[in-house]
């Protein structure tokens, strides 16, 4: 048997195969870790609810302390996308999720009215919880058998979603019991995630390939199937993955891809900008408007991470039946309507129910579900060896979003005042028009220039993506 037919067949065995059980105890460790990460990144929302008052915090004082962890996501996401190809996906894995734990607890011992020390922290939690983001999203993708990627490769960022319904539980039933130190403390669970992928999730059999490991990657796909390596076919060091050198870990290299890369970091900048604008000041909004407590306002929130979890089961579901650049259009489409009506009716009720939260739930259907999306459908135009260093873009990219989101609230309120009623109430119909924006320009992307995808095209294997030509393709394929 020729080297190539040997690397086919083990590729195409494992491509068309069933996900077995040690496939599913990587993939749990993925649903915990993308649970525990956005837990931590939305409890800031209600902390701030809390310090906000109570230490006096300008709008600009409070976005410095949200945006930070913005910041710190474009710096980690950019450093972890190089390293993961260059030096593998796992170790930087428990590297990062290793910083975010630490970082995120480590604000219950902060002194009263230390927000740079908190802003500080929360750079260090974005960096942490980016390179997690980055790392797992690819690991996810390339673990996963083709033939299963549109049916399985979403749920786990659902548990993103699960991550701000248990944010806003523990705001909700313990800020009074231990107040906000005791609720900061929580932030020490992505620790649990560290242990976790060391134990139970295996290198990516893909970039090891990529890498010339062959020995190695053939021991992963054995794992994989729960097989003995010596059944599988034979891969040998005359076999290469794909003509492609190796991966260097040069973000200059996507730009042999200029219209996806561009693709990919206006739809994670506006997504992460309609998301985070949201779940960031959404908490300190309702408390005001509703002139509720901000536990209070935790409880409604608690409705809006459910919603989140909806669209997110549902945008997994629906690459089943369309194509994921038809998806994309729908949640674009849908935050541009929601939110512009959120803004709108931010001080109305109707049948005693605040449109603002009506609203904004429903568009947690599409924020949140749209990652479900976006995420695999990242990694899918590129190819692998150029996978980690995309999503890390992107991830850069969310980071900017985690800016301007916080940002744009503070800008209209006057970053200079001090958190209000009438200020807040004042800049949210502006703020809201702007969040609604970036929904609208997602979904006019990915109605007339988005390309398709490798599942969209049928490829089944894991060699480098072909680059597809299509009559609307060909204006954003580079």
């Amino acid at each position: 048997m020729q080297p190539g037919t040997q690397r086919r067949d083990l590729l195409n065995l494992y491509a068309s195969s069933r996900p077995k059980k040690r496939y599913f105890g990587a993939f749990s460790v993925f649903c915990l870790g993308f649970t525990l990460d956005f837990f931590d990144f939305y409890l800031v929302g209600f902390l701030l609810a809390v310090l906000g008052p109570g230490w006096h915090l300008t709008y600009g004082e409070s976005s410095l302390i949200l945006l930070s962890a913005g910041a710190g996501a474009i710096v980690g996401s950019l450093f972890s996308g190089s390293l993961a190809d260059a030096f593998g996906r796992k170790r930087v894995l428990l590297i990062s999720t290793t910083i975010c734990g630490f970082s995120a607890g480590a604000a219950a011992f902060l002194p009263e009215g230390a927000w740079l020390g908190f802003a500080a922290l929360r750079f260090l939690v974005g960096c942490g919880l980016a390179g997690a983001a980055t790392t797992q999203t690819v690991l996810l993708v390339e673990h996963t058998p083709a033939s299963y990627r549109t049916r399985l490769t979403g749920f786990p960022i659902v548990a993103a979603s699960v991550g701000s319904l248990i944010a806003s539980i523990s705001a909700a039933t313990l800020l009074h019991a231990f107040g906000w130190r005791g609720v900061a403390a929580l932030g020490f669970a992505p620790l649990l995630v560290t242990v976790s992928a060391a134990l139970f999730v295996p290198e990516s059999g893909q970039w090891l390939i990529s890498k010339g490991r062959l020995g190695e990657a053939r021991n992963v796909f054995a794992r994989l199937l729960g097989m003995d390596a010596s059944d599988l076919p034979a891969l040998t060091t005359a076999t290469s993955v794909t003509a492609a050198p190796a991966p260097n870990g040069r973000i200059g290299e996507l730009l042999l891809f200029p219209g996806r890369t561009l693709l990919v970091v206006v739809t994670w900048a506006a997504l992460s900008t309609a998301g985070y604008g949201v779940y960031l000041w959404g908490p300190t909004i309702v408390a005001l408007l509703l002139k509720i407590s901000p536990a209070e306002a935790a409880k409604h929130f608690i409705a809006i991470a459910l919603a989140g979890i909806a669209g997110r089961l549902l945008f997994s579901l629906l690459p089943r039946w369309m194509t994921r650049r038809k998806v994309c259009a729908i949640f674009g489409f849908g935050i541009a309507v929601s939110l512009g009506a959120a803004g709108l009716g931010a001080q109305h009720s109707v049948a005693g129910f605040p449109v603002f939260v009506v609203m904004v739930a429903v568009g947690a259907l599409f924020f949140d579900g749209g990652w479900c999306v976006v995420g695999p459908y990242s990694v899918e135009i590129f190819p692998t060896r150029l996978a980690a260093r995309a999503i890390g873009v992107g991830q850069a990219a969310n980071g900017v979003g985690k800016i301007l989101g916080p940002l744009c609230l503070a800008v209209i309120a006057g970053t200079g005042n001090v958190i209000t009623p009438r200020a807040t109430t004042d800049a949210v119909l502006p703020a809201f028009l702007f969040l609604a924006g970036c929904g609208l320009l997602i979904g006019i992307l990915f109605a007339v220039l988005a390309p398709a995808d490798a599942s969209e095209q049928g490829e089944t294997g894991i060699d480098t993506l072909s680059d597809p030509r299509g009559p609307a393709i060909n204006r954003i394929a580079h």
